[in-house]
């Protein structure tokens, strides 16, 4: 049976989301997708927040800030509609918050275990998708390699959503962006500052903030700084919005810096490089001492405790932060995690067109 003509957005910076290259010569290649209206999501992908634009962003907002305050006017908005989760890497907050906001909205969620056997590895990922699109409504992948997010979306009829890859975690910058959003003031003058590594996380939260006009800066040791593309990407995004963004080695540069954001410096997959990590990132602990220096000048009643403390989670503790920072009145980690199902049960409202 010939494949579908697709309804889902091709990614603005992503060719290969249109005609995906095969390692096997003489493959069919992907079909081309036909553009969606601008101003609705509806059945389209979510592989990185550059899939979006900052009014979409903003309209996701709205939407989780409706959910989290009640979900009983969602409750049957997902009624028939079955999402599979299609995990590589480990989860706690991505697969309960992806589960439970689900079930709540009256939706089936189907989890399938990847880690003992990545996708594409039994069967062609284009076998793989095409297969899936027959059965359920949206797939929600976590992966090692992006390009395996990109294949699927590129042989789906059916919504994808990146839920992690080595390149982007969008649905992590949607919340964490949210979470700055729905507080008092909103994000009107705040100065977010990234310290650690320039992970797939940084790229995502690099992508929200710069949509969304938040001036940011982002302190990595050398060697270790966000991927060039991405940076470049964000910096067109910064000027179109008039915000910065800012890049530095010095710990130091997080002075004056409304947010302090970090991340685990050994992601998975990446526990042969554990120790040399460690060493390289050693001066790069968000502690005490590091917050009070970036609450110099963070003053009034929307940051009493000074600076606010961010992190995806997992944490280690003791390592890239400190029982003193992540425990303190300042940190907003579980403000993040909860927001993770409200921001994702807005997008999902959004894909299936029932916001």
């Amino acid at each position: 049976m010939a494949k579908k003509a697709t309804k889902k957005t091709a990614s603005r910076t992503s060719a290969s989301r249109k005609t995906v290259s095969r390692s096997t010569a003489g493959k069919k290649a992907a079909p081309a997708r036909r553009t969606a209206p601008k101003t609705s999501l509806a059945g389209r992908d979510l592989l990185t927040l550059s899939d979006l634009t900052r009014d979409e962003i903003l309209a996701i907002f709205r939407t989780a800030q409706r959910c989290k305050r009640d979900i009983k006017p969602f409750r049957k908005a997902l009624d028939g509609r079955t999402i599979v989760l299609l995990f590589e890497k480990a989860s706690l907050r991505t697969r309960i918050s992806f589960e439970t906001g689900i079930n709540a909205m009256g939706g089936t969620s189907l989890y399938m275990d990847h880690a003992a056997q990545k996708i594409g590895e039994r069967e062609a990922v284009k076998d793989y998708g095409r297969n899936l699109e027959r059965w359920v409504d949206c797939v929600v992948a976590r992966v090692y390699a992006h390009r395996t997010c990109e294949e699927l979306a590129a042989w789906c009829d059916i919504p994808v959503i990146n839920a992690l890859s080595d390149l982007y975690h969008p649905c992590q910058g949607l919340a964490d962006l949210f979470t700055l959003w729905e507080r008092p003031g909103g994000l009107e003058g705040v100065r977010l500052a990234w310290v650690g590594d320039g992970n797939n996380v940084c790229h995502s939260l690099m992508h929200a903030a710069t949509m969304l006009g938040v001036d940011m800066t982002v302190v990595t040791p050398k060697g270790y700084e966000p991927t060039p593309s991405v940076v470049e990407e964000c910096l067109a995004n910064a000027r179109a919005q008039g915000s910065t963004l800012a890049f530095s080695h010095d710990p130091a540069a997080v002075e004056g810096h409304h947010a302090v954001y970090t991340d685990v410096w050994v992601s998975m997959g990446q526990s042969d490089q554990a120790n040399e990590r460690r060493a390289v990132f050693a001066e790069y602990c968000v502690d005490v001492s590091l917050m009070s220096r970036a609450s110099k000048g963070v003053t009034g009643k929307r940051f009493p405790h000074g600076s606010l403390f961010m992190h995806c989670l997992p944490a280690q503790r003791g390592v890239e932060v400190t029982d003193e920072v992540i425990d303190a009145p300042s940190s907003i980690v579980y403000d993040q995690a909860e927001n993770r199902m409200h921001a994702q049960n807005a997008l999902l409202l959004h894909l299936f067109g029932k916001a």
